[in-house]
């Protein structure tokens, strides 16, 4: 059923300008239409983008409209920085890897670590699912959702790690990268990861300070991103 909160015009006019910027993007760099690895690549993430849209919209439409909106009045200030950090970080990581993989071919990846790649893609996906099906509270900028009743959420993969979504997102890069197949790319990638392992510090920071119960949920689940790890 449709949600009169859900601005589903908006959402799917951004889904579709996202699908041509970084297709555009892809190709373009890459110099050519006649690649395999960027074309399973663009079709397995918007495969993803489209039935976790609908999933939401039938499931979880509050959450889908919170995801919608950009960036909020009661955001912290230096969310909004390393938000624009790493969008500047991910652009340049899109464009990379078609330069090097598919234009200049500076990279040789053998076709077992790209069948690898499109296997960590695939489960960062599942992760990713996992996430937004436990967490209702999943918004893109680090803020107390007071409005929607902000709670602690400690069930599926928030038993294991407190910031799953950020471990899919590790999942996600360094699925991306090997499935296209470029090692310059992973270089980019790993400044991205260390980007996000910053904001879960900081959003941990802003939660252990303004939602109750988190400071008790830091003492049972002890790693931010990989179990028994970090």
């Amino acid at each position: 059923m449709s949600s009169p909160n859900v601005d589903l015009k908006t959402i799917v006019l951004k889904t579709i300008g996202l699908f041509v910027v970084l297709g555009a993007a892809l190709f373009v760099s890459a110099g050519t239409a006649n690649w395999l690895a960027g074309w399973v690549f663009l079709a397995s993430f918007f495969g993803f983008v489209v039935g976790l849209t609908l999933w939401l919209f039938k499931h979880n439409p509050g959450l889908l409209q919170e995801r919608a909106i950009g960036f909020r009045s009661d955001q912290k200030t230096w969310d909004k920085v390393l938000i624009v950090v790493a969008f500047v970080l991910f652009s340049l990581w899109v464009v990379t890897m078609p330069l090097d993989a598919a234009c200049f071919h500076w990279s040789r990846m053998p076709v077992v670590l790209q069948l690898a790649g499109t296997a960590l893609l695939l489960c960062s996906y599942y992760l990713f699912f996992l996430t937004f099906r436990e967490n209702s509270y999943l918004s893109p900028v680090v803020r107390i959702q007071k409005e929607r009743g902000h709670t602690v959420v400690a069930t599926g993969p928030y038993h294991y790690v407190r910031h799953p979504m950020y471990s899919a997102f590790l999942f996600f890069v360094l699925g991306t990268t090997l499935l296209l197949g470029s090692w310059y790319g992973l270089l980019v990638g790993f400044t991205l990861m260390a980007l996000v392992a910053v904001r879960a510090v900081l959003e941990e920071r802003a939660l252990r300070e303004e939602l109750a119960g988190y400071d008790e949920y830091m003492a049972r689940v002890k790693h931010r991103l990989i179990p028994g790890v970090w």
